[in-house]
Formats: C-alpha cells, sequence, structure tokens
C-alpha cells in the first residue's frame, strides 16, 4: 500500500516537548528529515538516527540525520533493532497508528532506554468531531492523508492514548491537544453533547475529547 505522502514541515509541538542537548534521538517514520533539521540546529551535538520505510524519503533524510535506518521497525531482527541503542529519546510523529503492535514496539523498546530515555509522541485523535460525523452519516472513507489516512492501522482516542502507555509500562508526564481552527466543529458539538448525555458519558468530556485534530505526549519508562 502506498505511504502517506513525503512531508517537509516539522511538528513545532514535537519539537517544543523535546528535551534539549539529547544525546541520541531515534524517530521511526523520519519523512524528509524536517523534524531532524530543526532539533539539530539548536542542539548541533546531538546523535540522530531517523527510520524510514521509503526508500525516496530516507534518501532525502540522510541530508539532515547523522544516519538513517531503511526498513520497517516492526521487522527489525534483534541485531538491527539493538543497533539503535543507546538512545534517549524515541519520537513518533504521526507513526503509532501506522504500526501493526505498537504495543509490541513500545515494550521492546523499554528495557534499552537510557536512564533519562523517553517517548515523545503525536497521536492522531480517533474521537475528532469529524470523524464522528462522518461516522454519523455512514461515510467512513480513507483518505491519501490526515485523520482518515488510509494507511492506519490502529486508531487512538485520549483515553486509549492514556491505556497504551500505561500498559506497555510508562508514565505520561506531559501532554497537551493540538486544535486547530475548524469553523464546521462549533455546529457538530451540540450533537456529540446530546449523544454523551443519551449514553450517560460524560457530555464536557466528550466534548473536550472531540476537540483536538490530536494529543501530543511525553512518557517515561515507569
Amino acid at each position: 500500500m502506498k505511504q502517506t505522502p513525503i512531508h517537509f514541515n516539522y511538528n513545532a509541538d514535537i519539537l517544543r516537548m523535546m528535551p534539549k542537548n539529547l544525546k541520541r534521538i531515534v524517530e521511526v517514520g523520519c519523512s524528509s528529515g524536517a523534524l531532524a533539521n530543526a532539533y539539530r540546529r539548536e542542539n548541533v551535538g546531538s546523535e540522530y538516527t531517523g527510520i524510514e520505510i521509503e526508500p525516496e524519503f530516507a534518501k532525502i533524510a540522510q541530508e539532515y540525520c547523522s544516519e538513517v535506518v531503511l526498513g520497517n521497525i516492526e521487522s527489525f531482527d534483534d541485531a538491527k533493532f539493538l543497533k539503535l541503542f543507546p538512545s534517549d529519546c524515541w519520537i513518533f510523529g504521526d507513526t503509532l497508528e501506522h504500526l501493526y503492535d505498537p504495543w509490541a514496539l513500545l515494550r521492546r523498546i523499554k528495557p534499552h532506554l537510557s536512564q533519562d530515555g523517553q517517548i515523545v509522541a503525536c497521536i492522531p485523535n480517533a474521537q475528532h468531531w469529524s470523524i464522528q460525523a462522518s461516522l454519523n452519516a455512514g461515510l467512513f472513507r480513507y483518505q491519501d492523508q490526515g485523520l482518515m489516512d488510509r494507511t492506519h492501522i490502529r486508531w487512538f482516542t485520549r483515553t486509549t492514548i492514556l491505556d497504551l502507555f500505561d500498559s506497555t509500562g510508562y508514565t505520561i508526564v506531559e501532554g497537551y491537544p493540538r486544535v486547530f481552527d475548524e469553523p464546521a466543529r462549533d455546529d457538530v458539538l451540540p450533537s456529540i453533547r446530546a449523544m454523551a448525555l443519551a449514553t450517560g458519558a460524560d457530555p464536557e468530556m466528550a466534548v473536550n475529547d472531540a476537540i483536538p485534530l490530536q494529543w501530543v505526549v511525553r512518557a517515561i519508562p515507569k
């Protein structure tokens, strides 16, 4: 299946959440290397390893990463996987949802992280108001990118993101929503509130959790 198109813009919210002067970063799905470029401009001594499944993307990313490893992280054997360590920060910028078993990968990473190791991730919000509206109309249609990216394998909400990290041995120590200007949202939120009331859910939480397009989190091993 064709992968998500290459992107040349970095996620500023991920960059802000990354600690300064990390010794070695591993980014899964580094695309063009835009985030690596932005981070290394401010943290010159950091080693930045990108993992990329698309050869064309990997070739471009080589200009900005210390190293680019070509392949699917879920298929790495032990020898190839352990070469990614020592590392003290793993980045998943809208990539965990593309994995068949993100739970297994997070568990596999944990024992090898440095003492202050951490995970920084941006994850699309499957509870977003637009997805709820589309489901209500029976229009669960895949797209080439965005929330309904056809290469998404897993779907997460705020609650199940918490479950993902807790069940794999991590504690989320920082996190916030990514909210954008979406004028049509205000027409849909009253219906989401009404549905929550009808099903016994917390209406305020249902509305609040339907607003973010993505969630950005930083997690450390328990």
